[in-house]
């Protein structure tokens, strides 16, 4: 059987047909993993948080970033460095003059300066893990830990530079892989501590989900990010009724363009299905764009979008997303204006029937559909 047109070769027979010396050779490299996680696990139980536990805890780590554990030991150690830096000094010291000049033109206290440094390198190893593991969740979660830890013990200026670097660091990553959900949420995470540490950056994010869908029209995390920001951004601007409506007018023209483009493509429909869930007064998970939104609105824009999709049938009458969306709008449309205007009872027995036809293996949905809709 294959996979991608790679064909499936199990464990075993791949492990007959390695030579000897192969075989040694990966005996050899298991003890040695073994016996490095073994002495990290005993100098953390003999809480030995010193330079040389860091070490080994990275060359654990580089071997395999998925062991959890591991990055909570590693952060037991940076703790223990940092609280020993925020300690106080007592007797003469060690710190230098030019030790004292260069934190003070850094405008660092000696301690800040040292957690400074020693956060910084942190962040240095996880660059290549990063590049060879970019959707391990637990080097983003390290990530943001380290950030977080700045912000505590930085001041704000610092921690800024730091963050404004991850910004960077992100907006490279989508780059290359603009999908990389793990590199959304963190993009997310840093654009938080950004705004609590200067203020809003809502209308520089919208502007990057434009960027990014403009590139790859099934990015799923650019168009769920820009939902999240249109109520932000809204109240930012204290956008008034027409302003709102310009909104919801500019946000149905992008998406219904992306899908004349590709009707197949789910992403899409689940950020029309976003927009026109904000005109449904009984969904209180959503945020109106609307303000206030009146009957007629919701009215209008159903019947204008239900005669949009219809159209969207055009050489595409295979696409169960369009019968899903004309139902689930002709739905709304009769539960706000109870009268068949957009759609007949028998176009909606025929969209249930096509979508049985498409889609049998979910006969049991359709069923309660056609239940739910009177059908």
């Amino acid at each position: 059987m294959a996979s991608h047109g790679i064909p499936r070769v199990s464990a075993t027979a791949t492990a007959l047909g390695r030579s000897e010396p192969a075989k040694e050779k990966e005996r050899t490299q298991i003890a040695q993993y073994q016996a490095l996680e073994h002495g990290v696990v005993d100098r953390i139980k003999a809480q030995d948080y010193s330079a040389a536990t860091l070490h080994a805890t990275s060359a654990l780590l580089a071997r395999n970033p998925e062991y959890y554990t591991i990055w909570n030991y590693r952060r037991l150690v940076l703790q223990d460095a940092i609280a020993t830096e925020l300690a106080p000094q007592t007797g003469d010291g060690t710190a230098t003059q030019q030790d004292e000049d260069a934190a003070a033109k850094a405008s660092l206290t000696l301690p800040q300066q040292e957690i400074s440094l020693l956060l910084t390198e942190d962040l240095h190893f996880l660059i290549p893990l990063l590049k060879q593991y970019p959707k391990c969740y637990w080097i983003w979660n390290h990530r943001a830990w380290l950030l977080a830890t700045a912000t505590t013990h930085l001041p704000t200026a610092k921690a800024v530079e730091l963050w404004q670097g991850e910004m960077a660091l992100v907006t490279k990553m989508l780059a290359l892989d603009s999908r990389n959900f793990h590199g959304w949420g963190y993009r997310r995470t840093a654009v938080g501590a950004l705004e609590e540490l200067r203020g809003s950056m809502v209308e520089p994010e919208f502007a990057y989900t434009t960027k990014m869908i403009g590139a790859n029209l099934s990015n799923f995390s650019a168009w769920h990010n820009r939902s999240q920001l249109i109520p932000r951004l809204l109240s930012e601007r204290l956008a008034g009724h027409e302003e709102r409506k310009a909104m919801l007018d500019s946000e149905l023209e992008l998406i219904t363009r992306a899908l004349y483009t590709d009707p197949y493509d789910q992403s899409l429909w689940f950020y029309h299905q976003y927009l026109m869930s904000t005109l449904d007064p009984s969904n209180k998970q959503t945020v109106a764009i609307l303000q206030p939104c009146t009957t007629e609105d919701r009215v209008r824009y159903l019947e204008q979008e239900t005669e949009s999709v219809k159209e969207m049938l055009d050489g595409a009458e295979d696409c169960k997303y369009i019968y899903q969306a004309l139902l689930e709008y002709s739905g709304m449309h009769l539960e706000i204006n109870d009268v068949e205007a957009v759609s007949t009872m028998e176009e909606r027995k025929g969209w249930l029937g096509e979508l049985r036809k498409i889609d049998p293996l979910r006969e049991g949905r359709w069923r309660d559909l056609e239940r739910k809709m009177g059908l």
